[in-house]
């Protein structure tokens, strides 16, 4: 991620709870957490805000933090030899970031945000944390962002939508 915006607006997880659970999308992060369950979760989340032309995730870099969408919408697209092409549109309650997240390896697309965004994000260094402290939580998330992964394989049409 480029730079955030300094958070003025209030952040609640309640809201990223609301967005997760009313995001129908195909590729919809299937978390149904209680809210005893949500508590702990958004401990290890950092929210923040994202400008409208903003860079969240650049193709390329090596950086593997996950990012859940509360608003707002971003534009993901790969630059290839004859110029930017667009992927996907991603909105609230939807992720990004999970391949780099688990694999280790570069950004396979950018994303920009299409709109104002409130996102939280998750960096493996707290999702290590995570897994020692709460290891079912962390379990149910790994199992979760497993699901939109091969959802977003599986789309033939979106393939390279997974950054």
């Amino acid at each position: 991620m480029k730079s955030s915006q300094p958070t003025s607006a209030k952040f609640q997880v309640q809201d990223l709870i609301a967005a997760i659970a009313r995001n129908d999308h195909y590729d919809a992060l299937p978390l149904a957490l209680t809210s005893t369950e949500w508590g702990p979760l958004g401990g290890y989340l950092h929210p923040f805000s994202l400008a409208q032309d903003q860079m969240l995730i650049e193709q390329g870099a090596m950086d593997r933090t996950l990012y859940f969408v509360e608003s707002g919408m971003l534009s993901v697209h790969r630059q290839d030899e004859e110029g930017r092409m667009s992927l996907a549109l991603v909105g609230a309650g939807s992720v990004l970031g999970e391949g780099a997240f688990f694999s280790n390896l570069s950004r396979k697309a950018s994303a920009i945000g299409s709109s104002p965004c409130k996102l939280w994000s998750l960096t493996v260094a707290r999702f290590v944390e995570l897994t020692h402290r709460q290891p079912v939580l962390a379990l149910r998330l790994t199992l979760a962002l497993g699901t939109v992964l091969a959802r977003r394989v599986e789309n033939t049409t979106r393939r390279v939508a997974v950054v």
